[in-house]
């Protein structure tokens, strides 16, 4: 049985590559021994504010250095690191860190204005850590963050230790509902993130095989998350990164810039990058093609996308322009790790939506049997094996999500799919936001990535919205590409061409901007207000 704990493997990799480097953002490159040690610094001042076991730690930060530390230093207590949203407003904020029972939080100097009006809201929180971003003074009821990063005497310890069953909580579906706090136990999660990962480290070894992988081997690779860590697929990217003895490469901007994501992965010489679908795949390659030869990529080994529909259209552009890499396209989600991936090379491009299953992934009915591939069935993804433990205070979404099958405990997070007579999964996307039309089901992923072929769209969103015939009618809102002329008809001939004719948009309108988060999500209710509001105001 594993007992694997992040802060024992980055302890192990801070002792044994005490000066290789373990993050770099900008001018600042902290090596291993000064993460630790900062690290150190922040976990004793949260020891000071009289924590305890799994006591909940939020960060509310852009990324930077001191949102890896404070991950670091909260694992090596035993306490549980929070993800903040940092688009939240005060009623999210407030109910946030009250759900996940806050004691302290970590916060860019940029929020103080907003932290300030909702402090009377969450009397549960004991102590403020201010970072210093440039944007003003540290309020009087916070503590600066770097004076307690350089304060260690010592590497930090709490008297009741760590486990495997420390916690990981990644709050997710602020979109679709209130947020809710995802359990993962560390031994989990890191198991999960190391059967993917780069560089593996045995299952039997523990501590002694990191050592020694590590004392062999070296530092391992560059990574460049260019996808916010408060989200999953950079938070969790990042640590394991950092758990291989790498170093991960953070941009400066809070705003997505291709243009300084490549210059960093020129000068940093990243081998791996990560990003989210086309909302980032798309402005990397238009930059890249407007400035044919301007960057050496040849460090570049792999591109990951996870949480949003990356296209072959997008991927056989990247693939053009360094073709010596390797592009994976990762389904998972929040609740479910490692349910498929796609591996596109220069000369085998995979299609869009179309993933391989995982070793322990199956599709079920609505009924709860099992689909057959090569059928024509639609069913949900079920991902068996190590999986969270449920939503932090929510048994009936847990009891909803994570279910036993024939004896086997699934995750089911609600992602629609059929499987092709390969084996390989076609995916259609999420439940909640699958459209109901004249009886028939249509998923709003499947029209937006046909509309998304068309040269003058550069991004779209599809909803469902009422109609006293057809029950749902689909709408489409669209941000045309630069200069581009747009033409209704022409688009929804342009989707017919493609899908069946029922599921091509009825109405489409045009944006300024589709209006998607950092992590490349869509807010799908706020399109279905604003569309039907268009609808009823033109009848």
């Amino acid at each position: 049985m594993t007992e694997w704990n992040f802060a024992d493997v980055w302890e192990t990799v801070a002792d044994v590559l005490p000066d290789a480097v373990a993050v770099v953002q900008g001018e600042r490159r902290l090596h291993w021994g000064q993460f630790d040690r900062q690290a150190d610094g922040v976990a004793t001042w949260l020891l000071d504010l009289g924590v305890t076991r799994q006591d909940k730690v939020a960060l509310y930060m852009y990324n930077s250095v001191e949102y890896l530390e404070g991950i670091f230093a909260a694992t090596k207590l035993g306490l549980v690191p929070v993800n903040t949203n940092y688009r939240y407003a005060d009623d999210e904020l407030t109910y946030l860190w009250g759900n996940a029972d806050a004691v302290a939080v970590v916060f860019h100097g940029c929020f103080t204005e907003r932290v300030e009006r909702i402090r009377p809201r969450v009397p549960g929180i004991r102590g403020w850590l201010w970072v210093d971003d440039g944007s003003g003074p540290c309020p009087e009821f916070a503590t600066p963050y770097d004076e307690v990063a350089a304060s260690a005497t010592a590497r930090a310890a709490a008297d009741w230790g760590r486990s495997g069953d420390d916690l990981f909580m990644l709050y997710t579906g602020g979109t679709t509902g209130m947020p809710k706090g995802v359990m993962w136990r560390q031994d989990d999660l890191f198991a999960r993130l190391n059967a993917a990962g780069f560089r593996r480290y045995s299952e039997t070894d523990g501590l002694g095989g990191v050592t020694r992988q590590l004392a062999d081997n070296g530092p391992g690779m560059s990574l460049l998350p260019a996808c916010p860590l408060m989200h999953g697929t950079g938070w969790f990217t990042s640590n394991e990164c950092l758990s291989e003895g790498g170093q991960v490469v953070l941009l400066e901007s809070r705003r997505f810039d291709p243009l300084e994501l490549l210059d960093a992965v020129e000068r940093e010489k990243a081998n791996a990058l990560v990003i989210v679908g086309d909302p980032f795949g798309r402005p990397i390659l238009s930059a890249l093609e407007e400035h044919p030869g301007r960057w050496d990529l040849s460090s570049l080994m792999g591109i990951i996308s996870s949480g949003a529909m990356w296209s072959e259209e997008i991927k056989q552009g990247l693939l053009a322009q360094h073709p010596g890499m390797l592009l994976v396209d990762a389904f998972s989600s929040s609740e479910a790790l490692g349910m498929g991936s796609s591996v596109s090379s220069a000369g085998s491009t995979a299609k869009t939506a179309e993933f391989v299953l995982g070793p322990e992934v199956t599709v079920i009915s609505p009924e709860g049997s099992l689909i057959q591939p090569g059928s024509d069935d639609v069913g949900v993804l079920a991902l068996g094996g190590r999986n969270p433990l449920g939503y932090y205070k929510d048994e009936k979404k847990s009891a909803t999500t994570f279910k036993v099958i024939d004896g086997v405990r699934y995750s089911i997070p609600g992602d629609f799919a059929q499987v092709r007579a390969d084996g390989s999964i076609h995916l259609l996307g999420r439940g909640s936001v699958c459209i109901n039309t004249a009886g028939e089901k249509v998923f709003p992923e499947e029209v937006e990535e046909a509309l998304k072929t068309h040269p003058t769209v550069s991004d779209a969103v599809v909803v469902g919205v009422p109609h006293p015939k057809y029950g749902e009618q689909i709408v489409a809102a669209v941000e045309p590409a630069p200069g581009a002329d747009f033409d209704e008809q022409e688009l929804i001939v342009h989707v017919k061409g493609r899908l069946a004719s029922y599921k091509a948009p009825r109405r489409v309108r045009v944006i300024e901007s589709i209006g998607r988060s950092p992590n490349g999500k869509v807010d799908y209710a706020r399109h279905k207000r604003e569309a039907t509001e268009w609808i009823s105001a033109e009848v």
